[in-house]
């Protein structure tokens, strides 16, 4: 068993770095091609407006614009082929770590495919855990925001990683109330389509920091709160919230939703009832992947569409 986890942990380790590695490679090239385009543009630019006598075939250009040519090269090459200091970070970290991402390699592999499509955008996460670095890194150049309820843990990752955002959030119901709260979700206050800071359904959180109900998120996870004994703080505010979320968008947009651990009854129950299983696109080990639409195109599309 020993040498299974050991087999399992260097295999993770070694997915985490070859899509590490994919990403910046991806990143160095169109910063290249980039730069190459406005290269070309300001060499175009410049040819039109200097007078054409100093580009004529009989003359060379002024050596003023053979060292400001210089410049931009050498300035390209010092910048252009660097990676971003967040990325080369989050490599040295989850190679030196000891620490397994609390998702299996198949399970982080759904959730890298929808970002490699859609980042930069911006990623809600419900949790903030030993995968955090990794999501933020994914979604280079986007806004990636994790939402937790252990205050202490909250200031020990700020001090590691002080650039990841992150805010505390407060649950007021418990695994134990889920029953109840399932109940209270088929009522109309529930299904009926608003901001969930509005909302008047019990399942609503209404808590969250402002600038989490008034981005437009394009994806969100749902791997928090702790969910895992009767007392401790459930996830069906959580999957609620993201589904309402999701549903109140922009006429036309999608959001792709993940929940993991629905090995858990909560997860499980809660996530086709809100997020509804008709929506749901792919299951990989203890994570769904739901992709949901707008409902504000002024149609009656009901909470959750009928499986045919």
């Amino acid at each position: 068993m020993r040498a299974t986890k050991t087999h399992q942990f260097f295999s993770l380790k070694l997915l985490l770095l070859g899509v590490l590695l994919a990403f910046i490679l991806l990143f160095l090239l169109r910063t290249n091609l980039s730069s190459a385009e406005n290269n070309n543009g300001n060499i175009l630019s410049r040819k039109t407006l200097v007078p054409n006598k100093e580009y004529s075939s009989s003359s060379s250009p002024k050596p003023a614009l053979k060292e400001n040519e210089n410049n931009q090269r050498n300035n390209c090459k010092q910048t252009c082929a660097k990676i971003p200091p967040t990325l080369a970070q989050t490599l040295i970290h989850y190679t030196t770590s000891t620490i397994t991402p609390q998702q299996t390699l198949k399970e982080i592999s759904v959730t890298a495919r929808v970002l490699e499509k859609k980042s930069p955008c911006n990623f809600l996460v419900f949790g903030l855990g030993h995968d955090s670095l990794m999501w933020a890194t994914l979604n280079h150049g986007g806004r990636t925001v994790f939402l937790e309820e252990d205050e202490g843990w909250i200031e020990q990752i700020r001090r590691r990683f002080p650039t990841l955002e992150s805010y505390h959030v407060t649950y007021d119901s418990k695994v134990n109330e889920a029953d109840g709260l399932m109940d209270v979700g088929k009522g109309p206050e529930c299904t009926a389509i608003g901001n969930p800071r509005y909302s008047m359904c019990q399942l609503a959180l209404k808590g969250l920091p402002s600038e989490v109900y008034d981005v437009k998120w394009d994806l969100i996870m749902v791997d928090a709160p702790t969910g895992y004994y009767e007392e401790a703080p459930g996830r069906m505010t959580a999957i609620y919230t993201a589904g309402m979320m999701a549903r109140n968008r922009e006429e036309g947009a999608e959001t792709d939703v993940f929940v993991h651990d629905v090995n858990r009854l909560v997860e499980d129950k809660f996530s086709k009832a809100f997020l509804c299983e008709d929506y749901m696109r792919e299951q990989e080990g203890r994570l769904r992947h739901f992709r949901i639409p707008s409902h504000r195109d002024g149609s009656e599309r009901p909470f959750c569409p009928t499986i045919e």
